[in-house]
C-alpha cells in the first residue's frame, strides 16, 4: 500500500507544479508498463489528444529491440508527428515515474528532435 500511495503523491505533486508552467503549451503525457511505453500530446483546454505514439504499434512491435532503444524510437516518432501538426513548445508530464531510465531517454530524444520543454 505504501508504494502505491507514494506513486499517487508523486503524480499529484508533479501535476500541481506543471499547472503553473502550462501557459499556452500542450502537455506530453507518458505512461509505461513493464514492456511498453505510451506517449501522447494533449491539449488540456479542449481535452483532446492531438498526437500519440506507443510501442505496441506494428512498425515498432515487429522489431526485437531493447526497452531503452524502443523509448528512443518512440521519441523520434512522436517528435516527427508533432512537427507535422506544427507543435514545437510543450511541457513534459512524467506522471508518477521518476526522470530516470526509459523516461529520461524518451525526453532527451524529444529534445534532440526539436521539441522545446
Amino acid at each position: 500500500m505504501k508504494k502505491i500511495n507514494n506513486k499517487v503523491k508523486r503524480k499529484l505533486r508533479n501535476r500541481k507544479k506543471l499547472k503553473e508552467v502550462s501557459f499556452n503549451r500542450y502537455r506530453i503525457s507518458v505512461s509505461k508498463s513493464l514492456n511498453n511505453l505510451f506517449a501522447q500530446i494533449i491539449d488540456d483546454k479542449e481535452k483532446k489528444t492531438l498526437v500519440s505514439a506507443s510501442s505496441i504499434e506494428k512498425e515498432i512491435k515487429k522489431n526485437k529491440i531493447k526497452k531503452i532503444e524502443k523509448s528512443n524510437l518512440i521519441g523520434e516518432i512522436l517528435a516527427k508527428r508533432a512537427k507535422e501538426k506544427n507543435i514545437d513548445k510543450v511541457y513534459f508530464d512524467r506522471g508518477q515515474y521518476k526522470y530516470h531510465g526509459r523516461i529520461k531517454a524518451f525526453a532527451e530524444t524529444l529534445r534532440k528532435n526539436g521539441l522545446k520543454f
